[in-house]
């Protein structure tokens, strides 16, 4: 009998594996696919030798989530930093630069670069301040109420009709807007707003590391660590129910609510369960991979150097886009959101060849292939970008929850993104990861503090696990025996 059972192999479940392994405990994890990692895996997808992100790529929160802190992810497997975080082509060849640094992004942001700076400034500076506040439960007295309120009240001006009210030109809000747009909320709105304010403060402060190697080194790292500390993983093991589970004092579910109450069945509660059930997913994504025979070539030859490019225009462009998902349509020019990993990572394609990740927002469930808009957006932007694909290969919203039961209606944010979205998550709750169901605990992205490669909301679940059934701490995550989230 295993002290632990996790179901699910992705970042949040083998985050809480390792951390219960860490703790002298027997761990055993079961995921239905062949490969461990979830939104974690790389794949040569058309060609071999042509590596792409099955899902996510780039990794804002690598370098600054507490858990990957703790667990010294960055001494772990290598990355490519660009200096150029992330860009916004605009027209006659312009573009709007986030570097690593905010003083040289405010230089080149023009009349705005003043204003651009006042907001952006004290939550670089305060950035571990501003991530103890997000990457946690919303219900709760901050631990630095300062900084949460100056998060808070720029998150109301840039989340509401305010947003316009502090720039003077186009370059500074299209480089917020498309931060923001990674919500896959309207804009503007509160959720999409403190997304993409937090994400903006790590492109300034640490970067937006990509993985040498692909995404999967991520999810190679955390498995490497279970194994050594005596975690078993068995792979294509689906669970259909919990009572199929060998026993164990602890099951850890990385899985979205609906997966929850279809595992335990009858054994909720009826009013826990009618929770769950009426949790909202969101809209989802149509993601189209790339093989090109050269680089990307942008109108604005800047951009080459952004590891990511939010592509889609001005600020009123990019919400007309995110504003039509929002009420159940396609765009006809969407908000690309494009990787570009293969000039960082050389790794990643045979040379002279190049691997191109790129998605945009769908209606749930929708089964179009964007490929021919994704293209144009590009085309529009970087002419000349068609006679460059080898092969493309898209997965629309409806495969996208097909590759992963928890991205229900291709909705990979496992979860509305709005405020109700961000409190009920998956109910409303002080202690959200802990079920009714003794020792039976949820942490998954359906979780706070929600999506992303971060690895919390495993850690949160397995602290209150720990806490709860088996009265110890948090171990030490790092390589040495050191490092405590």
């Amino acid at each position: 009998m295993a002290d632990v059972n996790v179901v699910g192999a992705g970042p949040n479940g083998l985050a809480a594996a390792v951390i219960m392994a860490r703790a002298g405990l027997s761990v055993e994890v079961f995921e239905a696919a062949q490969a461990v990692g979830g939104g974690t895996r790389t794949a040569e997808l058309m060609q071999p030798g042509h590596f792409h992100d099955v899902c996510s790529a780039v990794h804002p929160m690598a370098l600054a989530s507490p858990f990957f802190r703790a667990f010294e992810l960055s001494e772990r497997i290598r990355f490519a930093t660009p200096d150029i975080s992330f860009g916004s082509p605009l027209g006659g060849g312009r573009a709007a630069l986030a570097y690593r640094s905010l003083d040289r992004t405010a230089a080149e942001l023009g009349r705005d670069g003043r204003a651009y700076r006042q907001l952006m400034g004290p939550l670089v500076q305060h950035r571990d301040e501003v991530i103890e506040f997000t990457q946690n439960q919303l219900l709760r007295i901050p631990r630095h109420p300062f900084v949460a309120a100056l998060f808070g009240l720029r998150t109301l001006e840039q989340g509401s009709r305010l947003w316009n009210t502090r720039f003077r030109e186009d370059l500074a809000p299209s480089l917020l807007s498309g931060v923001a747009a990674h919500a896959v909320s309207h804009l503007p709105s509160l959720a999409a707003a403190g997304a993409g304010l937090l994400l903006a403060a790590l492109g300034h402060r640490d970067g937006w590391p990509i993985p040498v190697g692909g995404s999967a080194s991520i999810a190679g790292a955390l498995a490497g660590d279970l194994s050594a500390h005596g975690g078993v993983i068995h792979t294509g093991s689906a669970v259909d129910s919990l009572a199929a589970l060998p026993p164990s004092c602890v099951t850890l579910l990385d899985v979205a609510p609906q997966g929850l109450a279809n595992l335990a069945g009858s054994s909720l509660p009826a009013g826990y369960r009618r929770s769950l059930e009426a949790f909202r997913y969101g809209n989802g994504s149509c993601k189209v991979d790339y093989i090109l025979s050269g680089p990307v070539p942008w109108a604005a030859r800047s951009l080459a150097a952004a590891g990511t490019v939010h592509v889609g225009g001005t600020r009123a462009e990019l919400a007309h886009a995110e504003n039509q998902v929002a009420s159940g349509r396609h765009p006809e020019k969407p908000y690309v959101l494009v990787a570009q990993p293969s000039p960082f990572d050389a790794s990643r394609a045979p040379a002279g060849r190049h691997t191109l990740w790129t998605y945009c927002h769908v209606p749930a469930g929708s089964t179009v292939d964007m490929t021919a808009a994704i293209t144009g957006q590009l085309e529009r932007f970087a002419p000349g970008f068609r006679d460059l694909v080898v092969q493309s290969q898209a997965v629309t919203a409806a495969q996208l929850g097909e590759y992963n039961r928890n991205y229900v209606g291709g909705d990979f944010s496992a979860g509305t993104m709005d405020l109700r979205g961000l409190i009920q998550r998956p109910v409303v709750s002080r202690v959200p990861w802990r079920t009714p169901l003794r020792g039976v605990y949820i942490c998954s992205s359906s979780t706070p503090p929600g999506p992303g490669v971060t690895g919390m909301p495993g850690l949160h679940a397995a602290t209150y696990a720990l806490r709860d059934i088996f009265g110890l701490p948090v171990p030490a995550l790092g390589r040495d025996g050191a490092g405590r989230a």
